[in-house]
């Protein structure tokens, strides 16, 4: 009987991340959770292999070079050199660009776009060796429209989107896929944590006239994964509400 091939999901000890853990420990992945908290990250691992599922957590930040060797190194102990990476972990803020505090702006840019390009160093040599493998970046819609009160987010976000394409076209001839999720609004913790009125106005915006669920953004992730999407390359799927039409 083959192994099952492994995962690794950042930030998957709550929202978007979690909700991808479970859906790709549903497809016959063997996870590796991350979050930065421990408590989080084996918790989500023990529901995955309470359902049944194979899935070992390890904390660790994805900003740091050392965590990230880390990160990976748990995954190919526990299971074997991962084939699909997806780079969810990240934070928010919400400030006007003018009350930006220069740590602000410095920490969203460590966690979402060096996170994505340390995590993506460690996996992609072992991808590039058995010429197969998939990386799957989470951005997001404001990364390409913009948010008030977000600036700093929605640089961070669209930086992903230009490493996603940049990266595709580098290696995508040579047996990985690495493809984007520019999820809208979804109803996560991180989203609460910005303010009922920017909530409220945002939601009046959407032509679906709701926020979308974690398990909805996983659902777009599991097809990228899949070979399904053989044929997408260098590609950001929208599960956005309407608030990109491309």
């Amino acid at each position: 009987m083959m192994p099952a091939p492994s995962a690794i999901v950042t930030g998957a000890g709550s929202g978007i991340g979690r909700a991808i853990a479970m859906r790709l420990a549903e497809d016959g992945y063997a996870v590796l959770v991350n979050d930065l908290s421990d408590e989080r990250a084996q918790a989500v691992a023990n529901e995955i292999t309470a359902a049944g599922g194979a899935a070992t957590g390890k904390a660790g930040d994805v900003a740091s070079e050392t965590d990230t060797a880390r990160i990976y190194q748990a995954a190919v102990s526990a299971f074997s050199n991962p084939v699909l990476l997806v780079n969810c972990a990240g934070i928010v803020h919400q400030a006007l660009f003018e009350d930006l505090e220069v740590a602000d702006f410095d920490r969203m840019y460590a966690v979402h776009v060096r996170g994505t390009f340390l995590m993506t160093k460690q996996a992609l040599p072992s991808m590039l060796a058995a010429k197969s493998g998939v990386v799957i970046n989470i951005a997001s819609q404001l990364g390409q429209i913009g948010g008030i009160e977000l600036t700093h987010y929605a640089g961070a976000k669209a930086a992903i989107i230009g490493m996603t394409k940049s990266l595709a076209r580098e290696v995508s001839s040579r047996g990985v896929r690495v493809n984007a999720v520019a999820p809208g609004p979804i109803n996560t913790p991180l989203v609460r944590e910005l303010s009922e009125d920017w909530r409220t106005r945002k939601a009046a915006e959407l032509p679906l006239g709701r926020f979308g669920e974690p398990e909805e953004v996983a659902a777009t992730v599991s097809f990228l994964a899949s070979d399904a999407a053989s044929l997408f390359v260098g590609q950001t799927l929208g599960p956005n509400s309407g608030d990109v039409m491309l």
